[in-house]
């Protein structure tokens, strides 16, 4: 299997957008801001889109490396609902 790359863009609609520069289907990670936000990084959403890309990417590869592929399925009875605060 070929290696992938990727690319951020822009799309019309101002959004940024990770997808793999050979393939035209739905993108990857799709970011959008809001007006005041924009506003506030006076031209900088380029920049935080790149950062908020890389850092995802990042916590997902720490995220794929702690996980035990070993281990059984939990029980349907023994999971817990987990809830996330941001």
């Amino acid at each position: 299997m070929s290696p992938s790359f990727f690319e951020i863009v822009q799309l019309t609609n101002g959004d940024y957008a990770l997808r793999r520069i050979d393939d035209d289907s739905a993108p990857l990670v799709k970011i959008s801001f809001s007006a005041e936000a924009r506003e506030m990084m006076e031209d900088r959403d380029m920049n935080v889109a790149k950062a908020m890309i890389s850092a995802g990417i990042e916590a997902a590869g720490n995220i794929a490396h702690d996980i035990d592929w070993e281990e059984e399925e939990p029980d349907a009875h023994d999971v817990q609902p987990s809830y996330t605060l941001h």
